[in-house]
């Protein structure tokens, strides 16, 4: 791995291989890579360090399945602003809203763009007329619910 100046890390094969097996199974030991590799565990723990610090790995976590716990309706909300200055409050509120899981600030006709998961169609409409669209400086909502997902996936290496 290379740092740029511009903060861009440049990768060699070593690198990707690494990263694209990591994003596949997380809980990968070590060793198996430094197997699969044909380097040693520390050169391995070295380079995922390095990736690490660099910024370019920015989390090990567990992703759980929201639909073992209920949250089927999945759905994706573009959010109207009476004036981009409400940004900063109105992402603010949203914070506040567990069912809001991402927030993006978007080109287009959209000030934010949002996921959220909810339990069914009930639920998400108290999360849209009780909760986002009671917000200071949010004008209205135009709600997209997902039927399926078909791809879920990071960027290959």
């Amino acid at each position: 791995m290379r740092l740029h100046e511009n903060g861009q890390v440049e990768l060699d094969g070593i690198d990707k291989i690494i990263l694209n097996e990591l994003m596949s199974n997380a809980n990968l030991p070590i060793s198996q890579l430094a197997k699969m590799l044909g380097i040693s565990n520390t050169a391995v723990h070295q380079r995922i360090k390095k990736l690490e610090s660099s910024g370019l790995i920015q989390a090990t976590k567990v992703v759980i399945d929201p639909t073992v716990l209920g949250y089927s309706t999945l759905s994706f909300v573009g959010v109207f602003m009476d004036k981009s200055s409400s940004y900063d409050l109105v992402v603010k509120a949203l914070k506040q809203i567990p069912e809001v899981v991402e927030a993006h600030f978007t080109t287009g006709n959209y000030g934010i763009f949002l996921k959220i998961l909810c339990r069914d169609n009930s639920h998400l409409m108290e999360v849209l007329n009780k909760k986002i669209q009671q917000i200071d400086g949010v004008t209205r909502t135009e709600t997209m619910i997902a039927l399926e997902q078909t791809i879920n996936r990071q960027i290959k290496l």
